[in-house]
């Protein structure tokens, strides 16, 4: 296939993509389902499990085999884009201004679907070898699997919370806060265990080497890279406030930066979504500590048009006619294990450290929510080789499972946007229980704060 025809397939290839996911995904939004998942769903309509089973001359068509590098990189841009606005966006200093339950419910909310994970191996490790995983045995893919289970997806999370119009509520602020606890511990373990598969590679540098090379590449970004930034776009943008400056005029300067990082650890043998997180982290922000606007939006919108190519190229691995049972009885495995990990342990945390019964409640269903962040943690882990495609196929489908019952237990659970005077008694009654009376109303990363007296005016 010539250069000209390759290009004309691909095009055709993205405009099938991003239209059939838009449709689907405007659809899930009006029956109140995230739109994320819709476009998740399309991606493996348009894979083998629909329409390569069903419509193999369209698929074949539309989908050549010699196009799929070239949507597997455009959907890895679209990655390295998004996961650079999650990071920028997330301020895990609310983890020191909010002393009271976050840091509890996030630390529960992961080790325990975690560790449960990791002795589901260990019990069910027949019905991982039923599911073509040789190796169920080796403590790389033991953490995975732990890892996996643990996730809780960020962007999905705020979605749904700004969609019910929750963001000033207990739970709403909560789950946040404690799900941007649980990314980041998710992506360390992450990083770890792909650590430990490179180690055991003879084909790889030793492990020592890169994890100094890796603390190296972080010493620079933190202690001279971002010095650096924001001496040069700060102080930029203070000598042009008067003529309306702002954090957009450096939209290329961040997408540089997004690139560079995210090819450093692409380099050192881990994923480029690594680079991609660490190169939002140390963006400089605006002198309130806050994301600007004006730099996020475009980041997000340039990623976010492109995802649909990633769920796409994500479906064409997922084969839901290849299951037999021994898979679907994993499945069933570990949708328990990963339900009850988020639902127990949010729940019986947010009960122990101040948080009332429906609330706690809440903040578990909020928390079950894995998503975008889960089909990304699976596609690095079928590009490692620590799972298979099998293996691969009922994970996401676990993770489809989760996001579609949150806005259910939502609505069960009967959780309404606050009432706008209920909301500050809200807070207080929490802020008592918790006796850190300053500390119970800082919101989540990119949230409104709770409001104040005086205050309900704005929200």
């Amino acid at each position: 296939m010539s250069a000209d025809s390759i290009l004309t397939h691909v095009i055709a290839a993205i405009a099938v993509i991003v239209g059939t996911s838009y449709v689907v995904g405007l659809l899930f939004r009006r029956i109140r389902q995230p739109q994320v998942v819709g476009q998740l769903l399309a991606g493996i309509a348009l894979g083998p499990s629909l329409l390569g089973r069903f419509g193999g001359p369209v698929f074949h068509a539309i989908f050549p085999g010699t196009i799929i590098p070239y949507l597997n990189v455009t959907s890895q841009v679209a990655l390295i884009l998004f996961l650079f606005a999650v990071g920028y966006e997330l301020d895990l200093g609310v983890l020191r201004r909010q002393r009271g339950s976050v840091p509890a419910i996030g630390v529960a909310a992961f080790f325990a679907p975690a560790l449960m994970g990791l002795g589901s191996v260990a019990a069910f490790s027949g019905l991982y070898r039923s599911a073509g995983e040789f190796h169920p045995k080796m403590p790389e893919f033991a953490l995975y699997m732990a890892v996996a289970l643990s996730i809780t997806a960020v962007p999905v999370l705020a979605s749904i919370v700004r969609e019910r119009g929750i963001t000033a509520s207990v739970p709403g602020v909560t789950a946040l806060a404690s799900a941007a606890l649980i990314d980041a511990l998710g992506w360390l373990m992450l990083a770890g265990v792909l650590l430990l598969a490179s180690a055991s590679s003879s084909s790889q540098r030793p492990w020592w080497s890169t994890v100094g090379l890796l603390i190296g590449y972080v010493a620079i970004g933190l202690f001279i890279v971002r010095p650096v930034l924001r001496r040069c776009l700060i102080e930029g943008i203070a000598r042009k406030a008067g003529r309306g400056g702002s954090l957009a005029f450096y939209v290329p300067v961040a997408v540089a930066v997004a690139m560079c990082s995210a090819w450093v650890t692409s380099a050192l043998g881990l994923h480029v979504i690594f680079g991609a997180f660490f190169g939002g982290l140390i963006m400089p922000r605006r002198k309130d500590g806050t994301p600007d606007p004006d730099l996020l939006r475009p980041m997000n919108q340039a990623g976010g048009i492109l995802l649909p190519v990633f769920f796409m190229v994500a479906g064409l691995s997922v084969n839901i006619t290849m299951l037999g049972w021994p898979d679907l009885a994993l499945l069933g495995i570990v949708l328990v294990i990963a339900v009850a990990g988020k639902l127990g342990a949010g729940f019986l945390t947010g009960r122990c450290t101040g948080l009332g019964g429906r609330d706690s409640a809440a903040v578990g269903a909020l928390l079950n929510t894995r998503g975008l962040t889960e089909l990304v943690a699976l596609n690095v882990g079928l590009a490692a080789g620590l799972i298979n495609q099998r293996l691969y196929t009922v994970l996401v489908l676990m993770a489809l499972a989760t996001d579609l019952m949150t806005g259910p237990l939502l609505s069960l659970l009967r959780v309404r946007p606050p009432d706008l005077v209920a909301v500050p008694l809200q807070w207080e009654a929490q802020a008592a229980r918790s006796r850190e009376p300053s500390d119970a109303a800082v919101p989540g990363p990119g949230q409104p704060a709770a409001p104040a007296d005086g205050d309900y005016e704005n929200q």
